[in-house]
């Protein structure tokens, strides 16, 4: 059930902009969620009705307890998928607007290790527990211990995460205050976040530490925003920068003259690391000299090239 929201990967068969349009849409909603987990319940609960009756030692088929469990299953996806960077569309389908708490990274490997901790160490004791003879433990213990961890991770990051916000806003970037600020999570270490400020000329992208007093801006990445010019409106206007522009929080262009006429580069600086170069999600319009799209297209990768002070 809590794996049930992603079946909108389907959406990818027919492309990258396709399934960036419907990744993370209805289907991870708090309306679609509701529906999905009474569909799954529903489904159960027939299957458990034409089954075999159960052993005399066995629970009887509960359906209000069915209905919770796989209601309670889909929104607990739909919550972590709202802990990281790419946040959701919680209120679809009455608003699209994008939702993130921005305090997780879209893979965490420190919650996953400690997640499968939680299942593989009651496994390897159950497993000693049969070769000496001795009572099975149970897997209780480790489910709650993983979900204390992840509460407490949670807080920990929530708490660095305002705290970085906090030393962003509180200073100038090339003599410009701060329009709009975000900080987003690294993959491990959770004290080190990647901070995006706009101002009036430009976007800021830094490395912050939660445990620092201020902002070290010697790593500062300075993208100036371009002129508006025909190229990036023409390039704006196609059906796979429309996609990306809804999704984009922080979205910066590059626009490069080229042999046959325009190279529109779009990305969205959230996803852009100063110190491992992850430049990820970018879009691409190729345009004639007449402003004529020739192609265009959505990657997760992008090239290296940032056009970057």
């Amino acid at each position: 059930g809590s794996n049930l929201p992603d079946m909108d990967i389907v959406s990818e068969f027919w492309g990258t902009a396709t399934y960036l349009k419907y990744h993370r849409g209805i289907t991870h909603s708090i309306l679609g969620a509701a529906v999905l987990g009474c569909a799954l319940a529903a489904v159960i609960y027939y299957l458990g009705r034409k089954a075999a009756p159960p052993k005399k030692s066995s629970p009887p088929l509960n359906a209000r307890w069915l209905f919770l469990i796989c209601g309670l299953a889909l929104e607990c996806h739909v919550l972590m998928d709202f802990t990281n960077q790419y946040g959701i569309r919680p209120f679809l389908p009455f608003s699209g607007r994008w939702y993130g708490w921005d305090i997780m990274f879209i893979f965490d490997p420190l919650l996953l290790a400690v997640l499968l901790a939680g299942l593989a160490i009651p496994a390897l004791f159950r497993l000693i527990s049969e070769e000496v003879g001795a009572h099975k433990p149970g897997f209780q213990r480790g489910a709650v211990l993983s979900l204390c961890f992840l509460v407490g991770l949670w807080g920990l990051r929530d708490l660095a995460h305002r705290r970085v916000l906090h030393q962003l806003d509180a200073r100038t970037y090339g003599d410009e205050n701060p329009l709009r600020l975000g900080a987003f999570p690294t993959p491990v270490n959770p004290f080190d976040w990647v901070g995006v400020v706009e101002t009036d000329s430009a976007y800021h992208v830094l490395i912050a530490n939660a445990l620092d007093n201020g902002v070290d801006t010697s790593n500062d990445r300075v993208f100036y925003k371009p002129e508006s010019s025909p190229p990036l409106e023409a390039a704006e206007k196609t059906g796979t920068a429309e996609i990306f522009l809804d999704f984009a929080r922080f979205p910066w262009a590059l626009v490069e003259p080229t042999e046959k006429g325009y190279d529109v580069i779009l990305r969205d600086l959230r996803f852009y690391s100063p110190q491992s170069r992850r430049t990820g999600f970018v879009t691409e319009v190729v345009l004639d000299k007449n402003l004529k799209v020739l192609s265009q297209s959505f990657s997760f990768r992008g090239r290296s090239r940032m056009g970057e002070d």
